[in-house]
């Protein structure tokens, strides 16, 4: 990054928190939302880290997100439930879905939770990593507002659309899979908007649906794969569709208001999250799990590299060397959220 200053986590997130309670958060969706996006930024997912809570405190304010939201329950089923965010900010509801999702899987052996009248909930690893911790296989979806192309579209349809897996490996750090099924998330052309950097080559289209390299003509991006490979990505950002929203009755993507570029700050979108725990000791066993997922991670990163100086890293090493950099030598903070929070 450039034009950026290091800021510690205990500063900055006690900053964010202060902006949200600001605006009118609950202390309770406050201190989701900064969990989840201290997450982001100590694991270097900067795009979605504390970047964010100019946006959330915005939405807050003008009454898009409801500042005290009442989480509600319903069973409907040994292994399901359903939650109702309230129209609150994402982080809570998907917290409480996944912590739910837990304790079900606890007695049944997997428990799934969908989450409907939600909003943005940033990384969704931050919801899986708690199943992890919890010694628990989690996989959290989420789906968004339309701005991402179909294989060999012109307009934008599905949404970022992520899809996040933690694993618990017994010893070490989670293994941990946080994506988008776009090429990037749209978070990432905004902050590369507020650093006037480059895009990648074969991530957005302009308007035109044409590729761009500019951050500041994207209108649109590419689904996961590219130009030539993208019907992959086109058909995961459907499964996360079909799982979060058609599966909970929220806001399928195309039918979803925008998150951003748009006047309309009071309407709420209906997001759709849906949380899976899956306990492993029901499965092969405990003891079994740890043995094998041990193993499968040794013989993985004795793959030899083609390049000696980069080994071959399992889903979350890289995220998990940040995250003890950062600890040491402080988070990035660029200087559009600087100035919100302040630092």
């Amino acid at each position: 990054m450039t034009d950026t200053i290091l800021v510690d986590a205990e500063t900055l997130a006690s900053r964010v928190t202060a902006a949200l309670l600001t605006a009118g958060a609950s202390p309770d969706s406050a201190a989701a939302a900064t969990e989840a996006l201290m997450h982001a930024s100590r694991t270097g997912i900067d795009s979605h880290g504390v970047r964010l809570a100019a946006h959330y405190a915005t939405m807050l304010r003008h009454g898009r997100l409801n500042r005290t939201p009442r989480l509600t329950i319903r069973r409907t089923a040994p292994a399901t439930a359903m939650l109702d965010a309230d129209d609150g900010l994402g982080h809570y509801g998907c917290y409480r879905a996944m912590d739910l999702a837990v304790e079900i899987a606890a007695e049944t052996g997997v428990g799934a939770v969908g989450i409907v009248r939600s909003s943005h909930c940033g990384a969704a690893g931050a919801y899986a990593l708690k199943a992890a911790e919890a010694g628990m296989i989690g996989i959290v979806t989420s789906n968004s507002d339309a701005n991402v192309t179909l294989f060999g579209g012109s307009l934008p349809f599905h949404g970022t659309n992520p899809i996040a897996m933690a694993a618990p490996v017994a010893g070490q750090a989670p293994w941990l899979l946080d994506i988008a099924t776009s090429s990037i998330p749209f978070n990432r052309v905004r902050l590369y908007r507020s650093l006037n950097r480059p895009l990648p080559a074969g991530v957005a289209a302009d308007m035109h649906g044409h590729e761009t390299t500019s951050a500041h003509d994207a209108h649109m991006l590419l689904p996961l794969g590219g130009p030539d490979y993208g019907f992959k990505g086109a058909a995961l950002a459907g499964m996360v569709t079909i799982l979060s929203a058609v599966l909970t009755g929220a806001a399928t993507d195309p039918a979803m208001i925008p998150m951003t570029d748009t006047d309309d700050r009071t309407t709420a979108r209906n997001v759709g999250q849906f949380c899976l725990a899956i306990d492993p000791a029901r499965f092969v066993g405990r003891a079994a799990y740890d043995r094998a997922m041990a193993d499968y991670l040794r013989r993985l990163r004795a793959v030899p590299p083609t390049d000696a100086e980069h080994p071959i890293m399992a889903p979350g090493d890289r995220e998990w060397t940040t995250a003890r950099h950062r600890a040491t030598k402080g988070i990035p903070i660029d200087s559009d959220t600087r100035r919100f929070l302040g630092l």
